[in-house]
This record gives structure tokens, sequence and C-alpha cells, in this order.
């Protein structure tokens, strides 16, 4: 029995032994494991610690980044804006180029009246786009700010092309008078004493004196051909008397204007003419080109601004850029010509690309050289494409005699005969329907009307597109077949 009781008590003991070295190990596991976790807490805090300079800096750089494009967005934005009112509005802000002479003459001219009551008449003559137009804006704002003038002249402005008769002309008239109510239903015997009653109206309270009237006559030769030229006859009639101080200035590009008018109305002229003819040689073509890229003074970001109109000295000094303009220059001295080519430039200006280069330029003339015609061309399908081949030929054979539909076909026969291993022989109807479509498209035009019983086929036509255009529109032509180019660089048709 007691050896028993020692035995258990030994087994009780030992039980107690592994439970405690159990419970020993289990912590020192736990708090292995919390030591381990306080190091990867430590850790990512060190590396937290670490990365937020660099997070900063980097966020730091992003927002300098945006500050800056915004900057330069801005800029951009600012010189497309003023650039473009430059280039593209025609107002009286505008400079003049070679024409100072002629600012001085029609400022006094339009002084005399406006400050001393005196009554006159100019033509302003010259080829369209010299700068007719914006020469009389600028005389006209630069002498609204005089002190003497102020709202002391009356304007009127007539356009040829609007005022087709003299009826809708004193329409006109009275509607930029505010006349309407003093007209009202009063019914005049003629032109004239309408037009004395107008002026008449016009005269201050003490009825001594009247107010100054300017009429502009812009298109003025089309204002000649209206009946008896009776409003030019009336308005350089009163241009004459000193009751009312009138002038009246006339816009035109034909420099026969004065043999156009009647004999009656030629005597009232005064016959003074301000010509302008474009008549710059090409260094000041190329101080044109500066002055109307360049960016003024007071733009706001100097810097910029300096940067820019050092680039544009930079154009002005390049080879390539000088090539560019002499060819304008000679193709045409029309400022608006070197106005569209460069607001072709202009418009290609971005945030990253914000300086116009030479390439710009050379992009901007080729698309204000493309023809409209020869861009159709290359839409075309290879059967319309064969038939203005066909016309081609017609017109070398025929000297340029109009031909037909039932022409065009035999010709375009006569190649499949030659080249039917390349081309498929289309039918008649669908021939046609490519050759009505050259017809919508406007390449061809039928020579008369055509009327009801006349034949399709038979309809006489001429071609609208040269050889030069043919061709040219054939080398940028995708995919054309090689017989096809041959057969349009041949000289001689396929007889």
């Amino acid at each position: 029995m007691e050896l028993r009781g020692e035995g258990s008590g030994g087994v009780g003991r030992a039980g107690k032994a592994r439970r405690g070295r159990s419970r020993e190990a289990g912590g020192q596991a736990a708090r292995a494991l919390l030591g381990i976790e306080r190091e990867g807490r430590a850790r990512a805090r060190r590396r937290r610690l670490t990365a937020s300079p660099q997070i900063e800096s980097s966020a730091m750089n992003k927002r300098k980044l945006k500050e800056s494009s915004g900057t330069d967005g801005e800029c951009i934005s600012q010189v497309q804006k003023m650039l473009r009112e430059r280039l593209c509005h025609h107002r009286a802000m505008g400079k003049l180029f070679g024409i100072d002479q002629q600012y001085k003459h029609l400022l006094e001219l339009l002084k005399q009246t406006t400050v001393c009551g005196e009554s006159n008449s100019a033509l302003i003559i010259g080829p369209r786009g010299s700068g007719k137009t914006a020469l009389l804006n600028r005389v006209l704002k630069d002498l609204r700010e005089m002190k003497q003038v102020k709202e002391n002249l009356l304007e009127v402005h007539l356009n040829g092309l609007l005022q087709t008769n003299d009826k809708v002309a004193l329409k006109e008239i009275t509607r930029q008078l505010h006349l309407e109510n003093v007209v009202g239903d009063k019914v005049f015997g003629s032109f004239a004493e309408n037009l004395a009653f107008l002026l008449e109206a016009l005269r201050k309270g003490n009825r001594t004196s009247s107010c100054p009237v300017l009429f502009v006559l812009d298109e003025f030769d089309l204002f000649v051909h209206h009946k008896n030229q009776t409003l030019l006859y009336n308005l350089f009639d009163i241009s004459q008397s000193a009751q009312t101080p009138v002038t009246v200035i006339g816009l035109t590009c034909r420099q026969d204007i004065l043999e156009l008018l009647e004999k009656r109305v030629k005597s009232r002229f005064s016959h003074r003419r301000i010509y302008l003819m474009n008549s710059f040689a090409f260094k000041q073509y190329i101080r044109i080109f500066k002055e109307q890229l360049s960016l003024p003074a007071e733009f706001p970001d100097k810097a910029f601004a300096q940067k820019w109109n050092s680039n544009i000295q930079l154009l002005t000094e390049d080879k390539t850029v000088q090539d560019i303009l002499q060819n304008l220059f000679h193709y045409s001295k029309d400022l608006r010509s070197l106005n569209f080519l460069l607001m072709l430039a202009v418009s290609n200006v971005t945030v990253r690309h914000p300086l116009i280069t030479a390439s710009d330029l050379q992009e901007a003339s080729k698309q204000y050289r493309m023809d409209s015609k020869a861009n159709i061309v290359h839409g075309l399908s290879v059967l319309e494409i064969c038939l203005i081949i066909a016309m081609k030929h017609l017109n070398d054979v025929y000297e340029g005699e109009p031909f037909n539909f039932q022409m065009v076909y035999n010709e375009f026969q006569k190649f499949i005969q030659r080249k039917a291993h390349c081309m498929y022989n289309f039918e008649k109807p669908v021939v046609m329907k490519a050759f009505e479509h050259l017809l919508q498209l406007e390449l061809v035009k039928p020579i008369e009307r055509p009327s009801v019983r006349s034949q399709r086929e038979y309809l006489l036509m001429e071609l609208l597109l040269d050889n030069n255009q043919i061709m040219d529109a054939l080398q940028a032509y995708p995919n054309c077949p090689t017989d096809v180019k041959q057969w349009a660089a041949s000289s001689l048709s396929w007889l």
C-alpha cells in the first residue's frame, strides 16, 4: 500500500513539472511573437519617417509643375487671344504699313469737314486687300478722339453689295441717321427732295448750323450702275453746296472709276483721289511679318514676351522663313494673305509647343497654297479618276472644245481594251453614275442649261481642272494603279 502511494505521488509531480515547462515554453513563444511584432512596428515607423521627405518632395514637385504649366497655359492663351485679334479682326487699332502719306491726307480732309464745316468728296482707290477700309477706320478712330470733334460727326455707311438701288439706299440713310419718326408717312416728289429733307432735319435749334455728315460708300463702283446714278449725283451735288457740311468718301478697286461716271456726276466730284498700291519692298514686308507676330511691352509675363520676341527675330533671319515669305510676297502683296499664313502658324502654338518654328510656317504655307479641287480629286474612285483623265485627253486632242459623256465613255473604253488585264470593265450605267457624281462635285459643268428633251449622254460639258491640277492630284492619290498614271502622263490619247 505504501509503495502504491509513493508511485502515484511521483506521477503527479512529473505531470505538474511537464505542465509548468509547457506554460513556460508558451510564455516564451508569446514574448517572442510580441517582440517580433514590436520590431515590425518600429521598422515600419522608420520606413515612414524615411519615406515622408521623399513623398513631400514629390508632392511639392508635382505642385510646382502644375503651377508652372498653369502659368504657361495662361501665357499661351493670352498670346493666342492677342495675335488672333491682331491678325483676324480688321479693327481700327491695327497698324498701318506704308500708307502714312495717305493717312495724313485723309485725316486733314475729314478735319476740314468736322472742324471747319467744309464739304468735300474723295475716292480711295486700290486693289483688294491694300488697306482701304483699314485706313478709313483708323482715321475715323483718331478723329473721334479729338476734342474738337467728339460727337460732332454723323456717319452713314453704305455698301454697293447691300444697297442695290437708290430706294434701298435712302431707307438705310434714314435708319442710320435715326430719322424714321421724322419722315413718317411723308411723300416726296424726288430723291433729291427726300435727301434734302433728311439733312434739313439734322439742323440745330437755331437753324443756322448743321451737324457734319460723312457718307462712306464701300464698293463704290456698284453704285455707278444704279439707274441714272441718282444717288451719286445728289450726294456730290450736296457736297458742292455750302448749306450742309457733307463729305462723300468712296472706296473702290476699279482704276477706271472716273470713266464710269456720267458727265453731270463727274462735274460735281472734287476729283480728289487717294491711291493705295501696296508699294512696299521685301525688306519692309519682313518688318511687317516681325511686327505682326511680336508681343507688346505691356504683355503681363515679361520673361515669356522677351523669349517670344527673340524667337521671332531669329525667324526673320532664318533662310527657310525668308524663302517662304519671298514666295508669298511675289504671289501677292495683299497683307490679308500674310495674316492668314501667320494665323495658321499661330494656331499650332500650345503649352508643349510654345514658340513658332520654321516648320510651322512651312506647313502653314502648304495649307495656304493647297488646291481645294485637287483635294476633292484625292477622294474620288479609280473609275472617276479614269473619267477625268479621259476628259483631259479630249481637251488635249480637241484643244479645249466641249465634250459629252459619250465621247468620254468611248475614250475610257479605248483604255480598257488596251489594259484589260488591270482594269475591270464597268457597265455603261455605272460609268454614267460616276460621271454625274463629277458633275455634282462641280469638277465638270454643262456649257448650256439642260432642257427637258435633251439626252444626258450628249449634253456638252467642260472640265474645270487643268492638266497641272490633275497630275498633282494623281501624284498624291493613294494606291493609284501604275497604268492609270501612265495613261494620264501620255501626251496623246489612245487612238
